[in-house]
């Protein structure tokens, strides 16, 4: 790898193959972040359950987590649009996120484990708009928003994947909740090193940004706040895992051991599927968000209605799902905005889904304990209702979302 992209900004090819290892690293620091904390997040449904947290308490903690973990990205994309300091934002936030990982091995009731699991989506919050800002930087130069962000998906669902694994085989061996907990402070300490020599080696991921006419406006263009809706509603009809975990636990419809495998099925089907949907997307489109969002909303009635297979079949489509929020919807934002405002828009895109996933969280919770079938009308109503609205962004406005 060469040093930096700066002192070849001008050799188009040199550029693009320092784009694509600039791609590549940040996928690599993202599998080990996600390693670690999705590994943790396989199991903290079970692990809040045995200590006494009922499915409301596992759905608010879960659903506030994630408020913060997407409210605040508002700040930090404002923080790094105004001050241009990238890297430093994004590491101060893959710090926070990878200490609070295997600290959980150290608690022993769920007000503390709570704390750490919300602080973990603090950290995600704070690294994740410049991060993605970076990442965009590198698109034009390497095949289009959706394949950079399919891309890099896909290596962060391989992690998700691996992490869940090597929980379910402590647990298999016997081990405890805190011992694969514990575990995870390897892939945390790897990620922080991987992170070091991105800085190192990149120093400036702006400058292989292609130089292009920025989209003239005085403020965000409506397509976003009507794209910001739809995304909204679909936020908040999809379950956290943790619920879904608690469930398979509490039901016995999934055995313990089998629960952290489930989300690493999951994160598989995400993974494999997020760069093939970032090229489909590239080419197609809203049509591409519009289909998988359809075929994302049975996830509800096969993981919570089902027995294992059926509630396999649901993780998968779960998993699915889970590619498309962290891979198409945001490659959709990148192109809507000048690139000068990009950071705040991606915080303040997220800071509304990660809103409306906290209050639906939270309301799929309430209605899981008091009716079953009500929780399920829900997740499946309001995610059909936001099919509409990705129509009608992709008719009227599609061919400027194209990078």
């Amino acid at each position: 790898m060469t040093a930096s992209p700066r002192n070849i900004a001008g050799a188009t090819g040199t550029t693009s193959r320092i784009a694509f290892r600039f791609v590549v690293l940040v996928g690599i620091l993202s599998f080990f972040a996600d390693f670690a904390y999705e590994g943790s997040r396989s199991i903290i449904g079970p692990y809040l359950g045995s200590l006494q947290a009922t499915a409301t308490i596992v759905a608010v903690v879960t659903g506030f987590g994630e408020l913060l973990g997407y409210g605040l990205r508002l700040v930090s994309g404002r923080w790094a649009d105004s001050t241009g300091k990238y890297w430093p934002i994004t590491i101060f936030g893959y710090a926070v996120q990878m200490m609070s990982v295997p600290a959980l091995a150290l608690t022993g009731a769920w007000p503390a484990a709570a704390s750490l699991i919300i602080l973990e989506r603090v950290g995600k919050a704070i690294r994740n708009p410049p991060r993605d800002v970076m990442l965009s930087h590198a698109a034009k130069r390497v095949g289009g928003y959706g394949w950079v962000f399919g891309f890099h998906e896909a290596l962060d669902q391989l992690g998700a994947m691996v992490g869940p694994l090597a929980v379910a085989a402590v647990l298999a061996r016997g081990g405890s909740y805190h011992e694969a907990f514990a575990v995870l402070l390897v892939p945390a300490i790897f990620n922080l090193c991987f992170l070091s020599l991105g800085r190192y080696l990149y120093p400036r991921p702006q400058d292989m940004e292609v130089q292009q006419r920025d989209i003239v406006t005085t403020g965000l263009p409506p397509v976003f706040w009507l794209y910001l809706a739809g995304a909204a509603l679909v936020a908040a009809g999809f379950a956290d895992y943790p619920i879904i975990a608690f469930h398979f636990s509490k039901t016995n419809s999934v055995p313990t051991e089998s629960i952290a495998v489930l989300y690493a099925v999951a994160m598989a089907v995400g993974g494999s599927g997020s760069l093939l949907l970032g090229r489909l997307f590239d080419r197609f489109g809203f049509t591409v968000l519009i289909v998988l969002t359809l075929i994302s909303t049975l996830f509800a009635p096969l993981v919570f209605l089902g027995g294992f297979w059926l509630a396999l079949i649901g993780a998968a489509i779960w998993g699915l799902g889970m590619g498309v929020h962290e891979s198409v919807i945001p490659a959709a934002v990148a192109p809507m905005v000048p690139s000068d405002r990009r950071a705040s828009a991606f915080g303040l895109f997220t800071a509304g889904y990660g809103l409306f996933w906290f209050l639906g969280s939270a309301v799929i919770g309430i209605l899981y304990d008091l009716s079953l079938p009500a929780a399920i009308t829900f997740s499946v109503v309001t995610e059909l209702a936001a099919v509409p609205i990705f129509v009608w962004v992709g008719r009227r406005h599609g061919s400027t979302l194209r990078p």
